[in-house]
Formats: structure tokens, sequence, C-alpha cells
């Protein structure tokens, strides 16, 4: 493939493709940030496989029908939104471009898309969910203490956030070689990679003139003395409770008033277990090829769970969505919407809150014109008729019971 560096320059908003917005994250990222954006768990056999499953989807489209100007917007787990997306929960934003969080949400509320913000988020949740137009949809892990999860419920309820989003596939931490070689303990950089951020100038000069990002999320969580970014992380990998259980959903149902949404479920029992314990909606994930290498990519159980719930809920996936096609692949298998992580976030590292919105600008003018290319211009027009035999692992749920 041609190195898209060559002809990407630093101007997002001349970027055609997500491809050329990732080379100029990589441009302007020392390489050991660049790596937490792209890496997975050991052999990144599942980070491969997300995008391979998408690849392996074939189109058949119709012709002659009149497509006018195609739409993709509509309802979007009770609210409207210009596109079935929503920006995916991510950490480090703050590295990644200064107040990093803040700009990836402005960016989503422009284009008017709900913004999952992280537990672990560099930015309060209270300064993200004020900024005007957003649909704010709050991340949240199960701590071994119950009165910090408690405590950031009540904070995410009083700031009108309108979901929670639960994540369950990381409450043990994976096995990441990258990660290992990057940083001496935490998230401090060996003295190697300290030398070479020095070379990426403008991203050494947004960090002296901002300063280092702290986790502001954990605010009032993380002890004292331990709310540096080092500290900080290292008290959140010691306190995720790897008990994690169908009771402590059930107990998160129980005292959050609003939209619940259970991230990180492949199996399609698991799907409808998160249904019967009053989950809103599903969304599959394995956590972007983070968590455990060797899994099937949500895509590939997409089919076989919408057909397990039978309309109990809607169904989100997220992993290798890299284009606007992909959006309408998941639609034509029985999604009710994506959400996208790395593509926003290599928007965010190359340009801001400009880089962020030409990346949802990008994956919504592809998925609308594959949607016209198709000759279903609208999102109830697009199906499973417009696959061309689909692989075996979309036709339903046999294969794994």
């Amino acid at each position: 493939m041609r190195d898209r560096r060559l002809y990407a320059g630093r101007n997002p908003a001349r970027a055609v493709a997500i491809d050329d917005l990732r080379a100029m994250a990589r441009a302007r990222l020392p390489q050991f940030l660049f790596e937490y954006i792209e890496g997975g768990a050991d052999a990144e056999l599942t980070l491969a496989r997300n995008r391979a499953a998408f690849d392996e989807l074939r189109w058949m489209p119709r012709v002659l029908r009149p497509v006018g100007r195609p739409d993709l917007s509509g309802d979007f787990l009770g609210a409207p939104a210009s596109l079935p997306l929503a920006v995916a929960p991510t950490g480090f934003n703050g590295l990644m471009w200064p107040q990093g969080d803040l700009a990836l949400a402005r960016a989503a509320a422009a284009a008017g898309l709900p913004f999952v913000q992280s537990a672990v988020s560099n930015e309060p949740l209270e300064a993200v969910a004020r900024i005007p137009g957003l649909r704010h949809w709050q991340q949240v892990y199960v701590f071994r203490d119950p009165a910090a999860v408690e405590r950031m419920v009540a904070r995410a309820e009083a700031a009108g956030s309108e979901a929670l989003v639960l994540t369950v596939d990381s409450n043990v931490y994976s096995s990441r070689p990258w990660d290992r070689r990057n940083y001496r303990a935490g998230t401090n950089p060996t003295r190697a990679n300290k030398i070479e951020a020095l070379r990426h100038l403008r991203w050494t000069r947004d960090l002296l003139r901002h300063g280092l990002p702290r986790f502001g999320n954990l605010d009032g969580l993380v002890p004292e003395g331990q709310t540096d970014i080092v500290g900080a992380a290292t008290w959140l990998r010691e306190q995720i409770d790897p008990d994690l259980d169908w009771d402590r959903v059930s107990w998160l149902r129980r005292v959050w008033p609003r939209r619940l949404i259970v991230k990180g479920l492949l199996h399609p029992e698991d799907a409808v277990e998160a249904a019967a314990r009053g989950a809103d909606a599903v969304s599959l994930s394995n956590h972007g090829g983070r968590q455990l290498d060797g899994a099937p990519a949500p895509v590939e159980m997409l089919a076989g769970v919408v057909a397990a719930l039978d309309g109990r809920a809607p169904v989100l996936i997220d992993g290798g969505i890299r284009r606007g096609s992909d959006i309408a692949k998941a639609l034509a298998l029985g999604a009710h919407g994506v959400l996208a992580g790395r593509a926003p976030v290599w928007g965010l590292a190359a340009g801001g809150t400009e880089g962020a919105a030409r990346a949802l600008a990008i994956l919504r003018e592809e998925a609308e014109r594959c949607a016209a290319l198709l000759g279903a211009p609208r999102r109830d027009d697009i199906s499973a008729a417009c696959l061309h035999e689909p692989p075996d692992w979309a036709a339903g749920v046999s294969a794994i019971r």
C-alpha cells in the first residue's frame, strides 16, 4: 500500500480518507503514543481479525433505483443522530491533543453524534457533559469499592448524562507486549521513548505549553499522592474488580435511572442475559483487539446475537470500523449502530477538534455514498439483501452451540 505520509501533510481538512488522518497522527505523535492507539493484545490476531471480517463481506448492489440525496440519519437509541454512530470511549486523549476529551466531544456534538466519555478521561465528566448540543454517554468500570462506582454514577446522573456504558470485557488486564516495551512501569515511558518523543516538535511544544494531563475524571477517587498520571494509572489497574458478575449488572440497573448499555459481549447467550438483567442495549466488542487474543470479531457474531435477542434489545458493535462502508455492513447484519474509537482518535491526534471532525465527516460521506451505490439510500433500506453470499458466520448461532 502506498505510504499516505507522502501526501497527507499537516492539514486535516485536506484528508480524503481515514488513512490520511492516521498518517498525520503518526507523524505528529511520539512512537509510544502512536503504538498505544494502534496496539492489540499478544500476537494481535484479534486486532487483525476485526478488520479482516469486514473485508470478507461483499455487497450486492441494486441499480435503476432513485437514490436522490442519501440520508442515514434517524433515531439512535432514543434521540436523533446524523449517522448510526457514537464515538467510543478512549483513554489518554489529553496526550493526543491538549484537552483532547473536550476536543473530541466538541467534534461529536457538531456532527450530531453521541460521545462516550471514558471512565478514565483526562477531563471531568461534568466539563464534557456541558458542551452545548452533546449527547453525553458515560463509560463505567466496576471497581472493587462499590462506593467509587456509586460516586461515578451519581456524578453522571447529576451532569445529565444520557446513558451509562458498562464495559465488562476488561476486568482482567491483558498481555500487551508493545506496552511492556514502551513503559518502565505503568504509564512511565522508557528513557529511549522520552528521547524519541523530543523529535516530535509540535507534540512536545503542546505538552510544554499545557502540561502533562491528569486523570481528571478520577478526581475524588484516587488517593492523595497518586493523582499524577502514572500513579492514577497504577491505582486503576489495582481497582478494577476481577470478580465482576451478572449481579453487579443488576445492581447497576437498580441505581442508574436512564439508558444502560452493556459493552464487551460476544456470545449470544451473554447478550440475552444482559437484556434480561435490564440492559437497554448491548454492544458487541472485543475491546478493539486489546483483551483476549484469538477472539472473534464482533461483526462475525452480530447476526447470531441479533437473532438470539429477537428484538429484546438493540445491538451495537465496535472493532475495526475504519470506513463508512463498515457502518453500512453492520446495519446490513442487523446492528442498530456502531461505536468507532481509533478513527476519530487518529483525527484528534492529527488536528484536535478539526481533525476529529474531519474523521467523522469522512465516515459519514463514505457511508452515505455506499448507501447510494447500493441503491439503498435510507437506513431502513440497508438489509441482508444488500450482501452477496455472506460468510457462514453471518448465518446464525448454530456454530457456537
